[in-house]
């Protein structure tokens, strides 16, 4: 009598018992602001011209990165281009997370995110969908899928059209692979990024961002207009041909550092690079 009565106490928990807890999910819903002491140098003023270092660039990252002129970004057709889903955390990056439900089962069939720059929304697939073919169509946000790891949510993404590693001319190919980390720890949220791209990385490229929960922020619109801002002939776009870029030495310079070391390379990730 006393085993039934165990039997049915134990069978009335499992069925009582959300199937989030048995999986360790953890719910990612709601307002997060960002926070900057990490990277600030970078994510706030921005990198310099020639600031390469500690990053897995090949040399044809290097290339593009020198031949990079700043002015492009005044060009209309860059100057609402929102960030892509692998840069989109790095910047101004109020951020919303909510999750859509199947009516019938109630599972979580989607996570979206949106988030303040350039109002850009991304849908994270939890149905367990396959990615499209290679010969899909590229978005700036690609195509997301994720998967719980015990309390942490991995997000795989393609598809993405190609963007930028760094903004200072370091590019991201459309053939990269974007996997994602989302850990929350109470009212804090890290996300860690790992960038695969056998076009410009020789290894992958690692990020971590964090938020804070905000249950009284307020996203607003993004309002962007487009303006000629510099009057150029048609068809003009800012750059610098191999070897040209006078400025490319500045960083390197101003901190005493050499350039090789500058010029970046997974070489320069390293303790030992500096003997």
């Amino acid at each position: 009598m006393l085993g039934q009565k165990l039997l049915k106490n134990l069978l009335f928990m499992l069925i009582a018992t959300p199937v989030g807890n048995i999986n360790a999910e953890i719910d990612l819903t709601g307002e997060w602001a960002p926070r900057y002491h990490e990277d600030l140098p970078e994510r706030i003023p921005g990198p310099s011209i020639g600031e390469f270092h500690g990053i897995p660039i090949n040399e044809a990252a290097r290339i593009r990165g020198e031949s990079w002129d700043p002015s492009i970004l005044s060009v209309p057709e860059h100057q609402c281009k929102p960030h892509p889903a692998d840069y989109a955390t790095r910047g101004p990056s109020h951020m919303r997370i909510w999750k859509t439900l199947d009516r019938a089962s109630q599972q979580v069939t989607a996570i979206r995110l949106h988030i303040s720059w350039s109002a850009s929304e991304r849908t994270i697939w939890m149905d367990g969908r396959r990615h499209p073919p290679d010969y899909g169509a590229h978005s700036w946000h690609g195509f997301s899928t994720g998967i719980w790891e015990g309390d942490q949510l991995t997000v795989t993404t393609t598809h993405l059209k190609q963007g930028w590693l760094r903004r200072n001319g370091l590019p991201r190919s459309e053939k990269a692979i974007l996997r994602e980390h989302f850990i929350r720890h109470g009212n804090y949220l890290t996300h860690i990024s790992i960038i695969e791209d056998d076009a410009f990385l020789t290894e992958p490229f690692i990020r971590s961002q964090n938020w804070v929960l905000e249950p009284f922020q307020q996203i607003g619109p993004y309002l962007c207009e487009i303006a000629v801002e510099v009057d150029r002939p048609q068809g003009t776009v800012p750059h610098y041909l191999f070897g040209q870029n006078p400025f490319l030495n500045e960083y390197a310079t101003r901190h005493g550092i050499p350039i090789e070391a500058a010029m970046g390379g997974a070489e320069t990730m390293y303790p030992d690079f500096i003997e």
